[in-house]
This record gives structure tokens, sequence and C-alpha cells, in this order.
């Protein structure tokens, strides 16, 4: 996880995406567990609070759950609804800005297909 922060965020905001990014990319597998609070807080030399308000909010999108004396553990289940939300994501936001682009270059989707394969 990367320990410069934007200021442009809260820091428990990208704490919460790098940890989401962790799960897509299958560093953090399902059914193992997230680093402690306190790992977390003095590796990244941040207040244990914005990482707890981070996990907290792993916790409410069901992706990680809470066990008692334990610690937080990635849910079976959540890199499959992270990649479908993503997706969707992706589908309703980005692409389009996207398409417009390729359509104001004069792009031809053919060769942006071929110089990926490329």
């Amino acid at each position: 996880m990367a320990q410069h922060w934007d200021d442009n965020q809260p820091i428990y905001w990208q704490l919460r995406e790098q940890t989401v990014s962790a799960i897509l990319d299958g560093t953090l597998k399902e059914g193992e567990p997230l680093p402690s609070v306190r790992q977390v807080a003095i590796d990244f030399q941040i207040n244990p609070l914005t990482v707890s308000k981070a996990y907290q909010s792993l916790v409410d999108d069901e992706l990680v759950e809470k066990r008692r004396g334990v610690g937080m553990f990635v849910v079976d289940g959540a890199r499959r609804r992270l990649m479908q939300s993503e997706r969707e994501h992706f589908l309703a936001e980005e692409w389009p800005r996207i398409a417009q682009r390729i359509s104001k270059l004069g792009l031809d989707p053919v060769e942006l297909i071929k110089s990926i394969e490329d």
C-alpha cells in the first residue's frame, strides 16, 4: 500500500480504496485477515481512528467482517461483488468519457483493439 496520501481525498477513503484494490487483485484473498488497525496505523503513521473508519466502511459494504477478539476478515464473495460493482461503475461513469474521446480523436475501434493485442 502507498504511503503517500493525496490531499484531495480523506486518508480513510484512500486506505479503503487501497484495501479494495488489494481484494480485487488478489493480494488480500477471501477469508484472509486484514492487517490489524494498530499495525496499519504504525506502518503508515496515521491515527488508529482513521484506519478504523476505513475498515468500518468495508464492513458497512459487507466486504469485510469483524470477528470479535480475532480481527477483520475478507468475506467470501467480496472479490466477485467488487468486480461486478467496478464493472458497472466503469460502464456507467468512465466508458462514456473514453468513448467520447475516441470519437473526438477519430480513432478506429478495430485499430485500438489491435494495438492492445500487439
